[in-house]
């Protein structure tokens, strides 16, 4: 099970913080940190594989992208799966960096929630997520632009 997703400047400043297992904040909080101290230490030769905890990640540019998972899931699988959680955002954003995460935060959690539900992965094909993705702000789009008051209600009040 995926226990947590993360996005992290390198400046440690979290933009992305999702938790699949119920912990007091102070706990949510204290893996943030060490996992940002960790990786932060790391050099960027180093492998994308975190010994002791299962947690792999991806640095790209100004963010580190987490995922931390239990022993049930396949390493090899989780770095798949950043990799495919990236490759989407970059579909997304064209050039993903960090002011699209800081901008666009509803259309990464979307993204995530396209991926992974409850910590457990539903979908790992980048096209099938962008299909649910640009659905999604279809209807959102449509929904905001169809008045929710009857037309026979609004023409009373424009005379």
């Amino acid at each position: 099970m995926i226990q947590a997703v993360m996005v992290i400047s390198t400046q440690a400043k979290p933009r992305l913080l999702k938790f699949y297992n119920f912990q007091p904040p102070e706990k949510h909080q204290d893996l943030v940190r060490s996992v940002f101290q960790l990786l932060s230490a790391r050099p960027d030769s180093a492998s994308n594989f975190v010994e002791g905890t299962k947690m792999v990640y991806q640095h790209l540019a100004t963010l580190y992208f987490v995922f931390v998972f239990d022993s049930s899931e396949n390493e090899l699988a989780m770095l798949d799966l950043v990799q495919v959680f990236v490759e989407t955002l970059e579909r997304c954003f064209k050039n993903v960096c960090e002011l699209d995460i800081v901008f666009n935060f509803n259309k990464l959690h979307t993204v995530l929630d396209e991926m992974i539900l409850g910590g457990q992965v539903i979908e790992t094909s980048s096209e099938q997520i962008m299909k649910s993705v640009e659905e999604i702000a279809r209807l959102e789009k449509q929904s905001s632009t169809t008045s929710l008051i009857p037309k026979s209600i609004s023409d009373r009040f424009r005379r």
